[in-house]
């Protein structure tokens, strides 16, 4: 069975091929912007894949969707992605030295029947100075990353500790992937690629 992988994220492509499900990827055309944040990350983050979903299920109502959202969460302020480079360093600048979350929020649609998940991952940066922070932005695409970094490659230079799963950090934690795609008869486990 094919399903839609409702996301523009190379990240999310990346890790869902390291099983064998076929998917097409298919970026969800609903306006982020509409949900508004209210205090609570996981219902925030489960709100957005819901309605990501939910869009793309109007287009494809016969077809398996998994849709996706990431935030970061620090000191009762979410991070999504940055509009400019001002406003990465700013968010950079903030995590610096401190413990936040990543909160993942998942939607399956399959056969007019929506299911959620959501996921967090607890990280620690080191302390960043000012010189470190424009290194990193230089050579990384933070445009498209909430918080405005990347856990893998060199962004693993910026984090010193985590807690939980790496992979919700890059965008789809397998667990809760895992978990939700049960529900559409897609386990995993049967699924395996030799690495």
């Amino acid at each position: 069975m094919e399903i839609i992988l409702g996301s523009a994220s190379p990240r999310r492509g990346e890790i869902l091929r390291f099983f064998s499900v076929p998917f097409l990827q298919i970026p969800s055309q609903f306006d982020e912007e509409c949900v508004s944040f209210t205090g609570d990350p996981i219902s925030y983050v489960k709100t957005l894949s819901h309605k990501k979903a939910e869009a793309l299920a109007l287009h494809y109502p016969n077809r398996t969707i998994l849709t996706a959202d990431t935030t970061v969460f620090c000191e009762k302020t979410i991070y999504n992605k940055p509009r400019s480079q001002e406003e990465a360093f700013s968010f950079l600048t903030t995590l610096s030295g401190k413990w936040h979350s990543v909160f993942t929020g998942l939607s399956l649609f399959h056969e007019g029947t929506f299911h959620e998940a959501a996921e967090e991952t607890k990280i620690l940066f080191h302390s960043l100075s000012h010189e470190q922070i424009h290194l990193y932005l230089k050579h990384v695409n933070f445009l498209d990353k909430a918080g405005s970094y990347a856990i893998q490659q060199c962004g693993s230079l910026v984090v010193k500790k985590i807690e939980g799963c790496y992979y919700n950090v890059m965008g789809l934690p397998l667990s809760s992937c895992q978990t939700l795609l049960l529900h559409a008869g897609i386990d995993l486990w049967h699924h395996l690629k030799i690495l």
